[in-house]
């Protein structure tokens, strides 16, 4: 569960390496407490550096700068994949992770990244987030 000014890291390739929670949304059953699944608003506190030799030519410049898609201070919104307190599933076994972990997503709720850098939870699943799941090397 993440509450807010949690910080989280973020496991795609978006540029993006922590956030910090701002909002968490259309959440009120858990008075104002993220899991998995949950998509909260986000302020990105620490990002990979845009290198300015990189800018200069080469075709792996272009792709460099493509995949850093968001810098520090930027706010977006992110889906929670892993968390560090306890899940349980509905047959009755319980599920958590070494750290917090989210992927970006955009408001129509597309990932904005185009991989996944670390095992998520299998439950995004059952909360309509297949996509990740899918993209993801390992789901538990």
């Amino acid at each position: 569960m993440i509450g807010l000014k949690g910080t989280v890291n973020i496991i795609d390739n978006t540029g993006a390496l922590v956030v910090e929670c701002v909002n968490i949304l259309k959440n009120k059953t858990t008075n104002g407490h993220a899991s998995i699944g949950d998509v909260f608003v986000c302020v990105v506190q620490k990002a990979r550096p845009i290198s300015q030799s990189s800018s200069s030519g080469g075709p792996s410049s272009s792709s460099t700068l493509t995949s850093l898609k968001v810098k520090r201070g930027d706010v977006q919104r992110a889906v929670l994949v892993r968390t560090k307190k306890p899940v349980m599933r509905p047959d009755g076994t319980w599920v958590r992770f070494d750290d917090n972990a989210a992927v970006l997503v955009n408001k129509k709720n597309e990932m904005i990244g185009t991989r996944i850098g670390g095992v998520v939870s299998s439950d995004l699943k059952r909360k309509g987030w297949g996509k990740v799941v899918a993209l993801a090397p390992k789901a538990i």
